[in-house]
């Protein structure tokens, strides 16, 4: 049965896999509040036993597209990184499916998870740099464990996007699905790690995310420091007229 504990979240419990899902198509922008309640049901099915793993999902053709800077109410990041934090620190493993683009801080959100199974048509995308704003919602420290430095730093650096193929040859996805059998494929995927033995599963999920919340509250913090402070250059004002005008932004360096 489906649950709606935000208006665009929800839980569905199928089996020992519970699919929590984004209803805010196309763009599913985030906020504090649609953070909060994915933390929130995160939270909730960790006290569940019935549930084992847990697939992220979204409606609509992106995954996530990040923050609304052309929206009519000021993103304030440390309210985002606030709700966020308790995602890092949950005891279930959570699969995302990124179905189209995951942008900036959806970005971020993607790499929350665990695991990422990708369509083809999927787009990894650090835009940071073409907004003239720093890197946001702990991806400063979660890129780079993913993927390594040296790669993390090409993407933060270059913004390029990356689609499924190569984000399966990077690590950013680990596995590929075309689209119209992508969700099927991560419920698969999830279902087939919900056989494990559950205090096993629960065990080795605590080792291996032991300690990772402290590195992404103190990643968070500098981002939002940053952040704050390039949100009132020029710069800023100017990657976002361009990227909203769908054209090349003309940065001046102030």
């Amino acid at each position: 049965m489906k649950a709606q504990l935000h208006p665009d979240v929800s839980v569905e419990a199928l089996g020992h896999v519970t699919v929590v899902e984004i209803h805010r198509p196309p763009n599913n922008y985030f906020d504090a509040g649609l953070v909060g309640a994915i933390a929130d049901a995160l939270a909730r099915l960790d006290e569940t036993p019935e549930c084992r793993v847990v697939v992220l999902a979204s409606q609509g053709r992106c995954f996530c597209a990040g923050a609304n800077f052309n929206g009519p109410e000021r993103l304030e990041p440390r309210a985002v990184y606030r709700a966020a934090l308790p995602m890092f620190k949950r005891r279930k493993p959570l699969v995302a499916v990124v179905q189209g683009p995951a942008v900036g801080g959806g970005l971020g959100l993607a790499l929350a998870a665990d695991f990422r199974l990708a369509a083809p048509e999927a787009r990894f995308h650090a835009n940071f740099v073409a907004l003239g704003l720093h890197p946001g919602f702990g991806l400063t420290y979660t890129l780079p464990r993913a993927i390594g430095t040296q790669k993390a730093a090409s993407l933060l650096l270059s913004g390029r996007r990356v689609d499924g193929n190569e984000a399966l040859q990077l690590g950013l996805a680990d596995g590929l699905a075309p689209l119209e059998r992508l969700r099927p494929a991560a419920m698969e995927f999830a279902a087939a790690l919900a056989t494990g033995a559950p205090l096993a599963i629960r065990s080795i999920q605590f080792a291996l995310i032991d300690g990772v919340a402290a590195h992404v509250e103190q990643a968070m913090e500098r981002e939002a420091l940053a952040q704050e402070a390039l949100m009132g250059t020029a710069d800023f004002k100017e990657g976002v007229r361009a990227a909203a005008e769908r054209r090349p932004p003309h940065f001046t360096g102030s």
